[in-house]
């Protein structure tokens, strides 16, 4: 009897899950995308193929299908990818349409809910209250920071000189790590010098998960039982307790602070002064520790989360732009030895020479050649919102609650405004006039744009030009290509590999 009750149970639960995952899948059948299979949707496309593969998959779908994509990632659940410029906008642009998508959700347990996962009232307070930490007006502060750091990673390249390949992204990411510490966080970390490389190793490692989870078919419930959930927890915990030390050494520092009437702390030793002497505008995380909402001050977890995110969004992101950056120098040895010329034009001297933030700012070339890297390699190769509400688009509605994926890599690709768009051509960006910005947005864009786009623009002229200076850029000669892989960031499974010269 026992077994009988069970076996209708059973049928009727199965039947229900047929019949709900057949009404989810006929939903937005406006929408063109491949037939789903009802108990995997379109996962059985991607659940056996790497996280490299995946870049190509999206980019054939669209091809077969339109800028306008309906995906089924699971049974019960139904997406739209879109690279239709127009529809894009509408979505980026709108001060109402701000939620991330559910995605993000995997990150909640690293970043919680701080600038780049939270929505509404929190995330306008927070972005209210950190954008003056990264306005231009401060940014030349951090000058001097990008050099002293570029110039340990340079020490480090000189050591790699001559031969055949170099993965250059891990020597980058310490780097930028180092940078992002001191200029936003008030902190010398030294990873360059000490080789602290744990941080950086559990950041990709749970990068690496998010990726596979995003087309996983197994179901948030049971992740706990698999062998990535205790991976994520040891990396989490490395990372916030690496975070949590950086917040207590800043604090123990400012129990030694006295503040000054115009609110700006000086420091009893001499970290916090510029070797011009002046007192340093506050750090990103001093702004954090003396902020206020509803006259309440930050709790600590609120200041983790946004130090987390930072410290992600400062150092990885930037890191694979100039890793990607420097491989296409390599590549495109014309290119490279126009930004050299550049340098020259700069310079007196180019081996002891000392950027300030007016040279980097005439690093009009250079600029052109980082914007169009992130053309080719757009550090977020998706966008993800979840609609708050209907959108009425050519005649189709998007409903509440949908996912949508702004699939930025397809775009930047897409020889309808970028001819020949394989072709690495920074001329393209010389004039941009007439050209619906829409169609490059590798910092995102509207209201949710990055907020440290303009000191990530800055970080990347300060070290590419150092390398570029002090180095001739050869290609790799046992890396035959990239194997490009979305995960939260774009990076490469297999490295980004050069050959590094010195320069005569």
């Amino acid at each position: 009897m026992i077994v009988l009750a069970f076996a209708i149970f059973a049928f009727i639960s199965l039947l229900c899950f047929c019949t709900l995952a057949y009404v989810r899948q006929r939903s937005l059948r406006d929408f063109p995308g491949p037939k789903p299979n009802l108990f995997l949707g379109n996962l059985y496309m991607v659940i056996f193929k790497p996280l490299s593969e995946y870049l190509d998959i999206m980019m054939e779908l669209h091809d077969m299908y339109g800028p306008i994509v309906r995906i089924h990632d699971g049974p019960l659940s139904t997406a739209l990818f879109i690279k239709d410029v127009k529809l894009i906008e509408h979505i980026l642009s709108s001060t109402k349409l701000i939620n991330k998508g559910k995605q993000y959700k995997f990150l909640h347990k690293w970043l919680s809910t701080g600038l780049l996962t939270s929505t509404g009232t929190k995330w306008k307070q927070r972005r209210k209250i950190l954008t003056p930490a990264f306005h231009f007006s401060i940014l030349e502060n951090f000058v001097h920071v990008f050099e002293t750091n570029g110039n340990v990673f340079i020490d480090l390249l000189k050591k790699e000189v001559d031969k055949p390949s170099v993965d250059i992204n891990p020597f980058v990411a310490l780097c930028t790590l180092d940078i992002i510490c001191e200029a936003a966080m008030g902190i010398k970390l030294n990873s360059q010098v000490t080789k602290t490389s744990e941080y950086v190793r559990s950041v990709k490692e749970i990068c690496n998960i998010f990726g596979i989870r995003l087309y996983s078919i197994i179901h948030p419930f049971l992740y706990p039982l698999t062998l990535n959930y205790f991976v994520e927890k040891r990396a989490i915990k490395i990372i916030h307790a690496h975070t949590d030390s950086i917040i207590e050494q800043r604090i123990r520092e400012r129990t030694k602070c006295v503040s000054d009437k115009n609110g700006v702390y000086e420091l009893s030793h001499k970290n916090d002064v510029d070797e011009f002497n002046q007192k340093k505008r506050l750090a990103f995380l001093d702004l954090l520790l003396e902020s206020t909402i509803d006259e309440k001050p930050l709790s600590r977890l609120d200041i983790r989360e946004e130090v987390d995110t930072i410290m992600f969004g400062g150092h990885d992101t930037t890191s694979s732009a100039i890793s990607f950056a420097l491989y296409s120098l390599a590549n495109n040895p014309e290119v490279q030895q126009k930004a050299y010329e550049e340098q020259k034009s700069l310079f007196a001297d180019l081996k002891t020479a000392k950027p300030t933030i007016a040279h980097l700012k005439d690093m009009r070339y250079l600029e052109l050649v980082i914007k169009e890297t992130l053309r080719l390699y757009p550090s977020a190769p998706y966008i993800g919102r979840e609609l708050s509400e209907d959108v009425e688009y050519e005649g189709k509605v998007l409903p509440k609650g949908l996912t949508v994926g702004l699939f930025i890599f397809a775009v930047h690709r897409d020889p309808e405004y970028f001819p020949d768009p394989l072709k690495f051509d920074p001329q393209r960006f010389e004039d941009t006039r007439g050209t619906n910005p829409y169609v490059y947005t590798p910092f995102s864009a509207g209201p949710r744009n990055c907020i440290g786009q303009k000191f990530a623009m800055l970080e990347m002229k300060s070290i590419i030009s150092k390398v570029i200076r002090n180095f001739e850029i050869y290609p790799s000669t046992t890396q035959k290509e990239l194997q490009l892989s979305p995960e939260i960031i774009l990076v490469s499974k297999n490295g980004v590999c050069i050959s590094l010269k010195n320069r005569l």
